[in-house]
């Protein structure tokens, strides 16, 4: 089982986020904060999961996390921040969130304890990171696979962000988000060929087929 916290006696808030790697479609992230005595068997890194244990686990996670959110960063501004600054600015607008209880445009927010509890500390999945709140944080190399809060927020970020690439599925069907959630595969490299681009793809990235892919 993964770890509880980090450190005791500190409220903690993980935070992670998804489809950084995606040519279309946002980039999501999400920040939770558990109870204490909290524990959940299947937690697990979203990546290690199967698309119908993260749709369970979402639901339990919402039930239970004392404060969670979720916020989302559009192609335009990831082509204008960059992908690292525009998943940190993710991770920092959930967490703002949850500290003013402010679910604004692009961000949902939830948790039986939102509005009176807030982070003392924020536990931030990967390297990097580029502090946007008031909140001291430490970074943690794969960190969804440690701490329970962190993969708590992958399989939020992943859920929401999985939902959002079927909507836009329903708009651009040729591309076949439904499945490949904007993710670099062949079958999306031909549709962009064949197609061009949308609002939705990220033109700052390689919208083309690279001779050295291999499939």
């Amino acid at each position: 089982m993964l770890s509880s916290c980090y450190k005791k006696n500190q409220i903690e808030c993980g935070c992670d986020e998804a489809g950084r790697g995606c040519l279309a479609g946002p980039v999501y992230a999400a920040a939770v904060i558990l109870p204490k005595s909290y524990r959940n068997g299947q937690l697990d890194d979203s990546k290690k999961l199967t698309a119908h244990q993260r749709d369970i686990l979402r639901t339990e996670i919402e039930r239970d996390a004392l404060a969670w959110a979720v916020a989302a960063i559009e192609a335009p501004e990831i082509d204008r921040l960059n992908i690292l600054r525009a998943s940190v600015h993710a991770m920092c607008l959930a967490v703002n969130a949850i500290i003013n209880n402010d679910n604004r445009e692009g961000v949902v927010v939830g948790g039986k304890k939102i509005g009176e509890v807030k982070p003392d500390f924020l536990l931030i999945d990967g390297n990097r990171f580029y502090n946007e709140t008031e909140v001291p944080y430490e970074c943690f190399v794969k960190g969804d696979g440690r701490f329970m809060s962190i993969a708590a927020a992958s399989i939020l970020a992943k859920t929401h962000r999985d939902e959002r690439m079927k909507q836009l599925h329903e708009l651009h069907p040729q591309y076949g988000w439904d499945s490949n959630k904007g993710y670099p595969t062949a079958s999306h490299y031909r549709a962009i060929e064949q197609y061009g681009v949308t609002q939705w793809h990220r033109r700052s990235f390689k919208l083309e087929r690279q001779l050295e892919i291999q499939f």
